[in-house]
């Protein structure tokens, strides 16, 4: 419900969805009212599409602890509850990033052997994509901590993009073994010695070189990063826009070179890798942008049925107890 663009979107992706699988049902979850008439109006009668009610929204300014304390009612609550009790396989919203972490963790609990929560998105690289993790979740982490994103992360890449054993790095500033501060050279050392693919660190600048399918780092670092990509993509868009259309003959350019440019936009389209999982928790919930349209947010939902289907979180807890064994 307090997603950028309203619970429109949500309705319009739930409807792609229903005929994307047969075998899936949808759970609506925010006020019954609004709900019931944006699905009249766009989907119509649909036996696998509910509406579970909730009274209250969390807006997306609202401090995390507040909306968990005060809002037990809210769309993200009942939704993350409905995951708690069975009723749902997973959680999909576009609402406040900080309360849903909050109420994820709150009421689904940590998988055993896992400290704390990560959020985990695909990114672009060249050649396929790359799985990152933290970005955002938790702003510091020890090397026990990256050593679990990188399991939870290996898990994820190999489940969405069908890698058997996924390459994974540490970001860090520096290729070289002697490069980086003592966290994450721990890290590298708990790595080493697992069985994971591990390849060892990587600079910012090769992220999306194909060197590695997972890339692990604190929150604080992977937001950073994250949101200097989207602005960096921003800033490419901006400059092609202005060379061609400078003047009368770069704008015939762009009439010719238009073929090229509608699949350079399709690629560098960032509603392609909407959806990041929040791992770690016992039970799959998915964050999609706020600002994400019904293409968008199926993307996230697409997410969802993968994880699901693949079981994660019991796949995340048997590796890592077999790492920890």
């Amino acid at each position: 419900m307090s997603g950028d663009l309203g619970a429109e979107v949500v309705v319009r992706a739930a409807a792609r969805c229903l005929k994307k699988y047969v075998h899936l049902d949808l759970i609506l979850v925010g006020n019954e009212s609004e709900l019931s008439e944006l699905v009249e109006r766009i989907v119509g009668d649909e036996p696998r599409l509910h509406i579970q009610h909730a009274s209250e929204i969390v807006g997306m300014s609202e401090a995390p602890v507040e909306a968990l304390r005060k809002k037990k009612d809210s769309s993200m609550r009942v939704a993350i509850n409905l995951v708690k009790s069975g009723e749902a396989d997973a959680c999909v919203s576009a609402g406040n990033t900080g309360a849903l972490m909050a109420t994820a963790k709150f009421v689904l609990k940590m998988l055993p052997g896992i400290d704390r929560p990560a959020i985990i998105a695909e990114l672009p690289s060249i050649g396929g994509s790359l799985h990152m993790l933290d970005l955002g979740a938790n702003t510091q982490g020890s090397a026990e901590h990256m050593f679990q994103y990188a399991v939870m992360g290996s898990i994820v890449t190999s489940d969405i993009l069908g890698i058997e054993k996924p390459k994974v790095a540490l970001l860090n500033i520096g290729a070289e073994d002697t490069k980086g501060h003592g966290t994450i050279k721990d890290a590298a050392t708990l790595l080493q010695n697992s069985s994971l693919n591990y390849v060892g660190f990587i600079e910012g600048s090769d992220l999306f070189s194909g060197k590695a399918d997972v890339v692990v780092t604190d929150g604080f670092t992977g937001n950073v990063a994250l949101k200097t990509m989207e602005g960096t993509v921003g800033l490419a868009k901006h400059y092609l826009r202005r060379a061609f259309t400078r003047n009368w003959m770069t704008k015939l350019q762009a009439l010719l070179a238009r073929p090229v440019l509608r699949k350079l936009a399709v690629e560098m389209d960032s509603r392609n890798y909407n959806g990041a999982t929040l791992v770690g928790l016992n039970g799959i919930v998915i964050k999609s942008h706020g600002s994400a349209d019904a293409y968008a947010f199926q993307h996230a939902i697409d997410t969802a049925v993968v994880e699901v289907r693949n079981q994660l979180p019991q796949q995340i807890g048997a590796l890592l107890q077999k790492e920890t064994a």
